[in-house]
């Protein structure tokens, strides 16, 4: 079955600003995606064409990747004849018409728009769940894994993975009640403007620094009961406070003093150090997206999931680099960042072929879109990360897991068999 039509539309993100929108169609009918947006892009990312324009959209329109959805991949993606269920040869065209290396003529948004779509049509085609059709592509055979939530329910940099629950639907009881606890104890310590949420439905509440927000979330979880069923993560996003090879832990001060800022390996010690005192399996961008020799001093010495984000940014390319640097041992695997479903499949595994964890994960800009629900359980992989359990398009990818879980009776749920630790292969890939 081919595509009959296709046609793109400008449409709005969680965070207001404009994303793109596809309706692809075949004889079954009419196949819709919506593409994300990230907050902090790391520079090697697949380009997301924006229109620039200053008076419209504060230069965030996207017309220009509609246009290019309307007038070049539509009607060459019909022309061409392919069936909906040839998804890598669907991508190997959209990439070929863009012709070049990081998606700049067309855009990523545009490109992935399409891409999604395919993959939606390609499964009613076939008459099957989403997460069946991508895991035939992507050659996963069941018995189906539920992914570990990691949710972020306090600052974006924090973390909590339910990994002591015993299926997806147990981790979310978890994952809620924590939540709520969370901001009993953030309201009582900081007042009730302190649970305001932010993009990803976290609370941000003004903490002095890491130690006290890690306090905070020990507390709920004690609170809560499920002390030793909740690990934490931390996301650093370090490029953020990177300055001439440095580390300036006092960014947020415009004053900082440059005699304070600290080595990369210094930074190591300080992440060693809330290793032994927390309950952490996971370090998400420790290090500037370019600082090499950091990455790959601290994944040696460590014994957690080093994961690499504005680092690899789901680009097989960065992430060969990384694997013969040794820089990483975990990749966060944004669609996005790479612009086609096939290619993100290849990300993983590739990422997996040298014994990494894989987390799947949504973006700051997201919709009600839910194909990395799908995607996370057709690769298998253990973990994904898609907010705190607030704000709808957040919590539209825990439904969607919710509603795949009760379909599918032979599942398992991944708990921390998905996460590396140090040189060890998360136990996922040893089955």
């Amino acid at each position: 079955m081919s595509v009959t039509k296709v046609h793109a539309r400008q449409i709005f993100d969680s965070r207001g600003n404009p994303t793109v929108e596809v309706d692809l169609y075949t004889d079954k009918g009419r196949f819709r995606a919506a593409v994300p947006s990230g907050a902090s892009t790391g520079v090697h990312e697949a380009v997301e064409l924006r229109d620039g324009d200053k008076a419209n959209y504060v230069g965030k329109g996207v017309s220009k990747a509609v246009n290019n959805v309307n007038t070049v991949l539509g009607p060459e993606l019909i022309k061409s004849g392919l069936k909906v269920t040839q998804q890598t040869e669907i991508d190997d065209l959209l990439i070929k018409l863009d012709g070049t290396p990081n998606k700049g003529k067309l855009g990523a948004n545009a490109i992935l728009g399409v891409s999604i779509a395919c993959v939606e049509a390609g499964a009613a085609e076939k008459g099957v769940p989403v997460y069946q059709h991508l895991a035939e592509l992507a050659g996963v055979k069941p018995p189906y894994v539920m992914p570990c939530p990691a949710f972020n329910l306090a600052f974006q940099e924090f973390m909590l993975l339910p990994t002591g629950a015993t299926s997806f639907t147990e981790a979310m009881k978890i994952g809620t009640e924590t939540y709520h606890t969370l901001k009993k104890v953030i309201s009582a310590k900081y007042g009730i403007d302190a649970v305001n949420v932010g993009d990803e439905g976290g609370f941000a509440p003004n903490v002095s620094g890491a130690d006290e927000s890690l306090e905070l979330l020990m507390e709920a979880i004690s609170k809560a009961g499920y002390e030793g069923k909740i690990k934490i993560a931390l996301d650093v996003a370090s490029s953020e406070f990177y300055k001439d090879g440095k580390y300036d832990l006092d960014f947020k001060n415009p004053n900082s003093d440059p005699q304070k800022w600290i080595s990369g390996t210094e930074l190591a010690d300080l992440y060693l150090s809330y290793v032994k005192k927390y309950p952490i399996v996971s370090i998400e961008d420790p290090f500037d997206q370019d600082d090499w020799e950091a990455w790959t001093h601290f994944t040696k010495n460590s014994s957690v999931q080093i994961v690499g984000d504005d680092l690899t940014v789901t680009n097989p390319l960065r992430i060969k680099t990384a694997i013969e640097k040794k820089a990483c041992n975990g990749l966060l695997l944004k669609i996005n960042q790479i612009g086609t479903i096939s290619e993100s499949i290849q990300a993983a595994q590739l990422a997996q072929s040298d014994g990494w964890g894989v987390m799947v994960s949504h973006r700051s800009g997201e919709t009600e879109n839910t194909i990395i629900a799908d995607l996370v359980v057709a690769l298998g992989t253990g973990q994904i990360k898609t907010g705190a359990p607030a704000r709808s398009e957040r919590v539209a990818k825990y439904n969607a897991l919710l509603r795949i879980e009760g379909e599918i009776k032979d599942g398992v749920y991944a708990g921390d068999q998905g996460l590396s630790a140090g040189l060890t292969a998360p136990a996922l890939l040893k089955k």
